[in-house]
Parts: C-alpha cells; structure tokens; sequence
C-alpha cells in the first residue's frame, strides 16, 4: 500500500510517498481502509520536530492524524463495529499514520460518523472538535458563562464555535474583517475585527480563553480574563500541570516545568489557572461529538480539497496559514 512519510525531521514540508506493507492489526483494533484524512498543522510541526519532547516518534514516520475510513477488517475482541461501518478517528499520539492506505487503529480511538456528513466534511471533525472538548474539560466551563476565542477564523474556530454554542457558552471572537459575516453564521455573538479594533480595548472579565495564537498574544489574553479565569493555549508552552497530566517522567516535569513558567506566573497573579492542551484520541469523546453534530446539524467549514498525490501542496497551503476551514486530503 501507499504511505506519506518522513526518514527524519527537516525544516521543509515535504513527505515522500512510498510503498509499505499493509498493517496487521491486533485483537483491539481495526483494519481501516482511508477514504479521506484531515491535514493540519501539528503534521508540520511533527515534520519539523517541534513536538519530539512530547512525543518522540520513531523513523521511517507515517504523518497524519484524523481521518475517515471503512472497517475492512475487525479484531476478534472488538464489539459495536462492524466491517463496513464508515468511522472516524483522531488516531493515538503515538500511533499515527492517517496518510496511508490502511491503517490499523485501536477500536478505544474511533467513533461511527454522522450519516449527513460527507467524507470531506467528516474528515475535518476529529481533532479540532477533540480539541475544542478536551479544552471545555480542562477549563470546566459552565453553561452561561463568556468564553474568548482567539483567531476564530481559522479552522479550529470553525468546529469550536458551534459545539461551544451547543454547551450554552457565549462566545466572543476575533479574525479580519473579510470572515466576520461567516464566523456570525457558526454561532458567535460577538466578533471583533483586528484590524480595525484590538480586542484587548473592548474585551474584559471574560471566564474562559482558548488561545490559538500563542506568543505574545498569548501573554496579552490574560488581562481579559477575569480574576480566578482558565486559560488554555494550542499555541504556548507545556508546563508542569501539562506534564502531569500526561503521567510524562520526572525530567519532562522539570522541562516543562521551567518552559511553562512565565505563563504560570503571569496566571497566578489574578489566581488565574494556565493549561496547555496537545490533544490525544478518544473514541468515546468523539461518539459525544457525534450526537452533538447529529442533534445540532453542524456542517464543518471545508476550505481545499487534495489529492493523496498532491498531499505536499496540502502540507503548505497549511503552514501558509491562510485556510479559511480544513484541508482535506481524499485517496
């Protein structure tokens, strides 16, 4: 079968696409035939190395992370699936591999796609809407209450929105003015232009920000948050709640530990909480969107549809960062 992969990490966004065998799965998994795949930016920042203190892959590496298959083959301990069944999944930290052929995933990793969405549309679900539930769970938000969303224009926003929306949020947002009508249409109730207003003049006191910026907008996002308000970044610095989290070693603790210090530090001083997020696979989490999107109609915002041979041109329309939804490769 056909795999889109790296030898090592490299400073340009390019995956060789080589032949390799097809995967054997265990007794927990299934054998996935790939009809599409999500591309996004964490698969340019695995390229390039920056998560490799996280999650230290092995090389020859197969990129990808979410995507939408047939079941072509099931494990003898697997139950609720059967072959033929159209899933989706945010693949495990540490078994990626979406671009490719086949894939073999554990069944704990996937969840039956909504009827209505299409293979496209479906393929641009699993980790941004993960991430979007893992950050509601980390900063424990109550129906009612005001969240910030920085950059909501971009393709996170796109899936965050609406299922913030759907928990009773109300959602304040910022992004150019050419996204501001769409951006309306997923649910938001308040969207700043930046380039006409700063949001840090007209936005205060809010109870929770998910930051996708990161740097110093990062550091900016927290005068808006009122006293006692969580903050988690997609963008900044794990630090040592991060670490623990993840059950990571005694010396991860320390690194991160000293690497999300500022952060810590600039939170603690309005008894403000920091949390860093790097999404991880959850089949029962995703079943939970499922019924969301099911119940609520969501329709993800798609931007560019790829080939699988085109999947380079896909890598870099990403890291250009110009996307207006996902991208999407189809095989």
């Amino acid at each position: 079968m056909k795999a889109a992969q790296i030898k090592k990490y490299k400073k340009d966004i390019s995956l060789d696409i080589v032949s390799v065998d097809k995967p054997v799965i265990n007794d927990n998994q299934v054998l996935v035939k790939t009809l599409t795949a999500g591309v996004n930016p964490v698969d340019n920042m695995i390229i390039r190395g920056e998560v490799k203190l996280v999650v230290p892959y092995k090389m020859p590496l197969t990129l990808g992370n979410e995507l939408v298959g047939e079941i072509v083959e099931l494990g003898s301990n697997v139950k609720n699936f059967n072959i033929g069944d159209r899933i989706f999944s945010r693949l495990p930290l540490n078994s990626i591999g979406a671009f490719a052929e086949y894939v073999a995933i554990d069944v704990d990793a996937i969840a039956k796609v909504p009827e209505y969405l299409s293979d496209e549309e479906a393929a641009g679900v699993p980790l941004t809407a993960l991430t979007a539930m893992q950050a509601f769970e980390l900063l424990n938000v109550k129906e009612g209450k005001t969240i910030f969303i920085s950059g909501g224009s971009g393709s996170f926003g796109a899936m965050a929105i609406p299922l913030a929306k759907s928990l009773g949020l109300k959602v304040i947002t910022s992004g150019s003015g050419a996204n501001k009508e769409r951006v309306l249409l997923l649910g938001a109730d308040k969207y700043i232009d930046y380039k006409k207003e700063n949001y840090l003049d007209i936005v205060s006191d809010v109870d929770y920000v998910i930051d996708t910026l990161g740097g110093k907008s990062l550091e900016d996002q927290f005068s808006i948050l009122k006293k006692g308000g969580s903050l988690v970044s997609l963008k900044g610095l794990p630090n040592k709640d991060f670490a623990k989290r993840n059950n990571m070693s005694f010396f991860k603790r320390l690194l991160f530990g000293f690497a999300g210090r500022k952060y810590d530090k600039i939170a603690s001083r309005n008894n403000q909480k920091y949390y860093f997020i790097f999404v991880h696979s959850d089949g029962k989490q995703l079943d939970e969107v499922a019924s969301i999107f099911n119940e609520k109609h969501i329709k993800p915002s798609i931007d560019e549809v790829f080939s699988f041979e085109d999947i380079n041109k896909a890598l870099n329309k990403v890291d250009n960062g110009s996307s207006k939804g996902k991208t999407i490769i189809k095989f």
